[in-house]
């Protein structure tokens, strides 16, 4: 059964994952995976709003689609308590770096069933968000009376994102 890997195995954005090739139908990933992350903006879109609370990475990470669809799902379900209308939620970073795997199994007879690394593009396992330091990954909108929730909400969601993040408050 295919398992999906830790985290830590795509954290650190070291290069730009395309491949240049002479061959023409060579030089472009075949399939993308589907994002995991449903929406970007949730909660009421049309109100203007007093503070705005971001959720701002410490450091260059790249985060995998599904842990920026878990971290959406847990701040959206606590924001969802103060009322639909008294918040705009904003997912700021968009998965488009697409993750490759090159799957090397192990065991006996293994030898035969895999190229090892003289064709080792790998296949494409996933999408991933790249985030340089000190941008924003969350923006909550709310209202004054709102702040302390809203900060709340976000701090929920560090845990299942990797990196370190800091949480803003901004007067509009």
């Amino acid at each position: 059964m295919a398992t999906l890997r830790k985290g830590k195995c795509y954290r650190n954005p070291v290069r730009a994952y395309t491949r240049k090739s002479k061959v023409k139908s060579k030089a472009y990933i075949k399939a993308i995976p589907v994002s995991k992350v449903v929406r970007y903006d949730m909660g009421n879109l049309k109100d203007k709003f007093d503070h705005v609370i971001n959720l701002i990475s410490k450091q260059e990470i790249q985060i995998r689609h599904n842990a920026l669809e878990s971290a959406r799902l847990v701040v959206f379900r606590r924001l969802q308590e103060m009322g639909n209308n008294n918040f705009h939620l904003r997912l700021q970073a968009y998965p488009h770096q697409v993750l490759r795997e090159n799957k090397m199994l192990s065991g006996a007879r293994a030898d035969r069933l895999q190229t090892g690394m003289s064709h080792s593009f790998g296949k494409a396992v996933g999408l991933a968000a790249k985030l340089r330091n000190k941008s924003v990954l969350f923006s909550v909108e709310v209202n004054k009376n709102d702040i302390a929730k809203a900060a709340s909400a976000l701090r929920l969601a560090m845990p299942r994102i990797p990196g370190g993040y800091t949480i803003e408050v901004k007067k509009r």
